[in-house]
């Protein structure tokens, strides 16, 4: 896949419309508690005004369904923080249509840059942004020269703020967020370098179906570890105990298991605990040696063997869901293995899947060490499964 690139398009004096995530987390006092996702928005941004491009900068936050939504969801906070990581001011506008954005906007110098408020405001009468209305779409495209979407978090979403305004106005280009996301993640699921793995994990089998099913297809091997491996446990007749299982997906599972073969890689350990608490476990060992009313929490040290043994010559891997509940300190050995080992990995691509394999990566202290952690939960999954994203597809093409 070819897109037009923010590089492409010369920006100078130009009005640049610019789609990012700021979609962060914030304690109830309102303090961001991570601003990653702002910091990797910062390239393109200083790319912009470097050139000479006249910054307008929107996000979504949270969801807004009501008045008392809004109080809580300003983007106020995440445009005081962007302006310290800037060292530069950022104007911010409190509104997502009218004339003082308007105003705002026309009284912008080259490499000046303003913020408007989060465009889920538009939801609360009639989800305009989320059900991408046309008459929004064509005003927010109104207000700029050219598009650049760099919020790759919400590419999996047909929204006012990207197709909307992509498809009312001349110029789109991708970020150099949105780029790294389309080249490492599509490129994966398009043209690996071989052998290409997969190590999925995570609670629900549900929530991977297609993802699993399109990995079969194109990966050399896919691993199965976290919550949904014992549904795929439970369709090979094992007894898995009190562990999360998916009942009705077992038809489904054995579905992919004979699709599978021995592409497919189950666990052959697992760490058991009579209750679902940050305990010490009560002993290690193959599925068969499951106690009456236990469970299992994480994969055991076999399996992050076996795991090690076939990655290790690995050229590419994608990597979605923890190995096991890795925010309890007993039961964090499984992911912190399949990160160590493919930190470890020489010459090899390795793609970490957003969400809590993304956040896992970074608390562990690999984030340096891999390839490439994507910023989007759903939009990688998505991407994972073969879809067309339509954040991505409204990008003018090279």
């Amino acid at each position: 896949m070819s897109k037009l690139t923010v590089k492409d398009i010369r920006l100078k004096g130009k009005k640049v419309l610019i789609r990012v995530d700021f979609n962060v987390p914030m304690n109830d006092e309102g303090v961001i508690t991570d601003d990653n996702r702002i910091t990797a928005a910062i390239p393109t941004i200083e790319y912009v005004i470097n050139q000479g491009g006249r910054a307008i900068l929107f996000s979504h936050l949270g969801r807004v369904k009501t008045e008392d939504d809004k109080a809580k969801n300003s983007l106020k906070p995440v445009q005081e923080r962007l302006q310290a990581l800037l060292g530069k001011p950022v104007k911010f506008i409190p509104h997502t249509r009218g004339k003082e954005l308007e105003q705002a906007i026309a009284a912008l110098k080259d490499g000046e840059l303003l913020m408007f408020e989060n465009t889920r405001f538009e939801d609360i009468d009639g989800k305009k942004e989320s059900k991408n209305d046309p008459e929004l779409g064509k005003y927010w495209a109104s207000l700029g020269d050219v598009f650049v979407n760099d919020a790759f978090g919400t590419a999996h979403r047909a929204h006012a703020s990207n197709v909307g305004i992509a498809s009312n106005i001349k110029q789109t280009a991708a970020g150099f967020l949105l780029e790294k996301e389309i080249k490492f993640i599509g490129g994966a699921v398009d043209n690996p370098k071989r052998p290409f793995m997969a190590v999925l994990g995570g609670a629900k089998v549900s929530d991977k179906i297609e993802v699993i099913s399109n990995l079969l297809n194109i990966a050399d091997k896919v691993l199965i570890g976290g919550g949904m491996a014992y549904t795929f446990l439970a369709a090979q007749g094992y007894n898995v105990g009190t562990s999360l299982l998916e009942e009705d997906k077992i038809p489904l599972a054995k579905k992919l298991l004979e699709k599978g073969k021995d592409k497919l890689v189950l666990p052959v350990d697992f760490l058991f605990t009579p209750e679902f608490k940050d305990i010490k476990p009560s002993h290690v060992g193959p599925i068969t040696s499951i106690k009456e009313g236990e469970m299992s929490l994480d994969i055991g040290p076999k399996t992050i063997e076996l795991f090690s043994s076939i990655l290790k010559d690995a050229k590419t891997v994608v990597w979605n869901g923890p190995m096991g509940v890795f925010e309890m300190e007993n039961y964090q050995k499984g992911t912190i293995g399949v990160a160590q080992t493919l930190a470890n990995l020489k010459d090899a691509i390795t793609i970490v899947g957003g969400g809590d394999s993304a956040a896992a990566a970074i608390q562990f202290g690999f984030e340096t060490q891999l390839t490439h952690i994507s910023t989007g939960g759903g939009a990688s999954l998505e991407y994972l499964e073969g879809k067309v994203l339509p954040g991505v597809e409204c990008i003018s093409d090279k």
